[in-house]
């Protein structure tokens, strides 16, 4: 039994150690959630069972959980790099997929037909505005798409986001537009969310759908042009994790070792 006891304590350390090295690896991936592993012990018994001698027979991974706390901001003087100063998601969809996908990943650019995407080439979604830049619907969504001309014939001059989210277009005559205002999702269990690759989530059942609200309203957070959220990972912090997961493996194939001695002697003076 002792030998299946640490077998379960080995899994679980090296499961760990995955968790730690992607931490580690992801130390400068931009909007990057670190993750925590949590462990829970393993007990078999009965109605007939005497409680005083109950032995526990190992432990199990009982969750990776993932850690949404704000990240570093770095400075980068791009008016497309946004962070969220909240505990908001941008909402991104793919134009090829239309699949959606939310990050805290606020590294944008424009393309050739003037959507603001990021480096996946997912488009930003905003909620549709008036002609006085007043949001007409928080339930509806649509890309964020910098019109090439403005009314007047005057061309495309630059792109700003305000703290608010609006997204501002100005042209050469000096005139602005805004075309729309950055839709941030919150979830009711974000902890719940897919992990998708490149700092980006899904909705699940688990998470709950997702409620849309306009920056700087309730827990949704303002807007922050011209800088980036990196990742929350502390490097020290990761390393002293590390070095506790690999005493804990190194433990776990210790007890293997002297359980198998252990057996082999037994062997040994039975024959």
């Amino acid at each position: 039994m002792s030998f299946y006891t640490s077998l379960t304590g080995l899994k679980n350390a090296q499961t760990d150690l995955n968790v730690i090295s992607n931490n580690i690896a992801n130390a400068e991936t931009g909007g990057f959630k670190k993750s925590d592993t949590a462990f829970a012990d393993i007990v078999t018994n009965s109605v007939f069972s005497d409680s005083s001698t109950t032995v526990g027979i190992g432990a199990r991974v009982a969750a990776v959980k993932q850690n949404f706390s704000l990240g570093p901001i770095d400075q980068t003087g791009n008016a497309l790099d946004v962070v969220i100063n909240g505990d908001g998601f941008f909402t991104v969809v793919s134009p090829t997929s239309g699949q959606t996908e939310y990050t805290r990943a606020g590294a944008f650019s424009i393309d050739g037909q003037g959507f603001i995407k990021n480096a996946q080439g997912s488009r930003l979604q905003v909620f549709p505005v008036d002609a006085t830049g007043a949001v007409t619907s928080t339930t509806t969504l649509q890309d964020a798409q910098l019109p090439q001309t403005n009314a007047a014939g005057s061309i495309f001059a630059g792109v700003s986001i305000g703290d608010r989210g609006q997204v501002v277009a100005t042209y050469a005559d000096g005139s602005n537009t805004t075309v729309g205002v950055v839709a941030l999702a919150s979830f009711l269990a974000p902890n719940g969310l897919k992990q998708m690759g490149n700092a980006s989530w899904t909705s699940t059942g688990n998470s709950g759908a997702a409620s849309y609200g306009e920056p700087k309203t309730g827990l949704y957070g303002s807007m922050l042009s011209g800088s980036l959220e990196r990742s929350n990972v502390d490097i020290a912090e990761e390393l002293v994790s590390l070095i506790t997961a690999q005493r804990n493996f190194q433990a776990n194939a210790k007890a293997i070792d002297t359980a198998s001695q252990i057996s082999q002697t037994v062997i040994n003076l039975r024959t």
